[in-house]
């Protein structure tokens, strides 16, 4: 069984796609914001976010993250856990499934290529993990943003059309494995944060993948603020 969190761990950060990004390097930082105040800026300006469009891929393969890609939507309403919806695509019991997924009121539902959504129990997602990670101001995205070892700024860069500073610097263990699966040691992780209010637009994290190369969780967070309104499914 999937547990949430195994499913919104790997949702959480987890992590960006590549796409629409091209870099304008300034040799290595030369003229850039400092890093520690970027990011300072940035944690400050995400824990005021309650709702947003996420897209997640994996690069690689983790063996403690099912998922390969995901798509949706996030707020912190919809429960004491918060909510999220969207699609995804996962390997459960070594089969791959694409579909609809729901989490709301501690519940999760899942619809496949055919039939309904299908319920967990709520004796199966008693320990499973919170959907309000992602935007949690206590451990989600905000938090690693505050706790992000000798954080450097690399480049700017326009990311899907915004501007953007891209941070790179060593998340503890502690901090990244309350939203990403998999993190056993001290990660890297790269933020693009946007130029103007300091929000994150695109977060990636590395990790070891199954073939001994390195794997990354992408995660790309847009429209903060955005109308969302999720229930269960019928």
């Amino acid at each position: 069984m999937v547990t949430r969190r195994i499913f919104l761990g790997a949702l959480a950060l987890t992590a960006a796609l590549a796409t629409g990004c091209t870099s304008d390097d300034k040799g290595g930082g030369s003229g850039l914001p400092d890093g520690a105040t970027l990011m300072k800026d940035a944690a400050a300006a995400t824990r005021d976010i309650r709702s947003a469009h996420f897209s997640l891929k994996v690069n690689g393969s983790v063996s403690a993250i099912p998922v390969q890609n995901a798509e949706g939507d996030l707020t912190r309403e919809g429960g004491p856990s918060g909510a999220a919806k969207g699609t995804v695509k996962l390997t459960l019991l070594g089969q791959l499934i694409e579909g609809e997924f729901v989490l709301v009121d501690d519940s999760l539902y899942i619809k496949g290529p055919t039939g309904g959504f299908q319920k967990y129990p709520a004796s199966l997602t008693s320990n499973l993990y919170d959907p309000s990670a992602i935007l949690n101001p206590d451990k989600g995205i905000a938090n690693v943003l505050a706790k992000i070892k000798d954080p450097k700024t690399e480049a700017q860069e326009d990311v899907d059309g915004v501007s953007t500073y891209r941070v790179k610097g060593l998340g503890e263990k502690a901090v990244v494995s309350e939203i990403v699966p998999g993190v056993n040691s001290d990660v890297d992780v790269t933020f693009w944060l946007r130029a103007d209010n300091k929000q994150p637009v695109k977060a990636s994290v590395a990790l070891p993948a199954n073939d001994g190369k390195t794997a990354t969780v992408d995660l790309t967070l847009t429209d903060p603020g955005k109308q969302v309104t999720i229930t269960a499914p019928e």
